[in-house]
């Protein structure tokens, strides 16, 4: 179990590795490249998309051809993308193999979540996202504080290198030792209007809509974070690069201490018990921040505190919503795991050109953003329950 937690973690943690990691590289990036910050931050931005995009392909691929194969021929793009990246001598290079990186690495994520339900049940499930959630939590503590280290020492392009590297050990742990979750006899056989037509009853599946909905808008909360915080940290309030790291990884702490706590809940209280009630704190810390950064009294401390709590919180949202959501899909488990990450990661993006279009040099587009995506979660909860 821990050996198979560790693997399905470290391929999860693709995504938070490879947004986190070059964060504090934004200003490096801008001078070397000759780029502005906008044409920087859209390297991020397009990674978003690709993680949507990218995730609706490999959900009926992995339904159809078992979960190794495709997994395989993911992470090998995604190590030699981030090569790629780390000799790009243009930003319009660097936007190109970031939105091919979002492709290889997509496959990690999406596959882990279906390897997950293939072999487990939906309370076993949302243990194993939570066990997941601390390995992968890991991620957006570390990233910053270690790609804040490496541009010091080494300059940006060696972030990329390192993600090579990462992926390049994932494929081998993939290779050596993670075995095929979804034998043969529970394989889909049909082609892409077969694909089509699960995807279009899992739209008009009110149940896994509900939790799909719900889970995307409270993790979007997060996303504008992750797009604005490097703003409002270093440039409005003047943290130093390697301070934000600290901050970033401050916050993904409480992530991580949220879903271990959500793991030993389990055995007491049904996951839908737990999720009903984190949304509400969910929704309730979106809107502190929103005053917080409307009024601005109390400066950073004050924007600090509602991020920690709207950030942890999703330690007992994400879990419980993503086994809710899966756990009847039964042979279909790759097409829904696609279909949740592709509505995450593309309101991810919706959020992001969001931000870069209010912005007016303060915290308030941001903490708007977290605010308005945290009351429409819990809205989708409770008026489509």
């Amino acid at each position: 179990m821990k050996t198979l937690a560790l693997i399905l973690g470290a391929l999860s943690a693709f995504g938070p590795l490879s947004i986190d990691m070059y964060l504090p590289s934004f200003a490096a990036i801008s001078r070397d490249l000759e780029a502005s910050q906008a044409q920087v931050q859209f390297t991020l931005a397009v990674f978003f998309g690709g993680l949507g995009l990218g995730q609706a392909f490999y959900g009926p691929i992995s339904d159809r051809y078992g979960r190794r194969r495709p997994l395989c021929f993911g992470v090998t793009l995604f190590v030699l993308a981030g090569a790629a990246c780390a000799l790009a001598r243009s930003i319009e290079g660097l936007v190109a193999w970031r939105f091919v990186q979002s492709i290889g690495g997509c496959a990690g994520i999406v596959i882990a979540r279906a390897v997950v339900r293939d072999r487990f049940d939906e309370r076993e499930s949302a243990r194993v996202f939570s066990l997941l959630m601390l390995v992968m939590g890991l991620a957006p503590i570390l990233a910053p504080l270690i790609g804040g280290q490496i541009l010091v020492l080494f300059g940006w392009r060696a972030i990329f290198w390192t993600l090579a590297g990462f992926g390049l050990a994932c494929l081998t742990a993939v290779v050596l030792v993670l075995g095929e979750s979804l034998p043969s006899e529970r394989r889909t056989a049909g082609g892409l209007s077969d694909a089509l037509r699960v995807y279009a009853r899992l739209l008009s599946d009110r149940a896994f809509m509900r939790f799909n909905l719900s889970g995307a808008l409270a993790i979007a909360g997060m996303f504008a974070y992750i797009f604005g915080s490097p703003f409002v940290f270093m440039q409005i309030h003047g943290v130093r690069p390697d301070r934000y790291g600290w901050l970033f990884g401050l916050n993904a702490l409480g992530l991580i201490g949220a879903s271990q706590l959500n793991r030993l809940a389990l055995g007491r209280v049904a996951g839908a018990g737990i999720l009903s009630r984190a949304l509400y704190v969910t929704a309730a810390a979106g809107v502190a921040l929103l005053i917080a950064a409307w009024t601005g009294a109390g400066g950073l401390p004050a924007l600090l505190l509602p991020l920690f709590v709207y950030i942890a919180s999703l330690g007992f949202v994400l879990p419980n919503v993503t086994a809710a959501a899966l756990a009847p899909q039964g042979r279909n488990a790759g097409s829904a795991s696609a279909m949740l990450g592709t509505v995450q990661f593309g309101a991810g993006a919706v959020v992001g050109m969001l931000l870069g279009a209010l912005g007016d040099g303060t915290a308030v587009p941001m903490a708007a953003l977290v605010a308005a995506c945290g009351l429409s979660s819990l809205a989708v909860y409770r008026l489509a329950a």
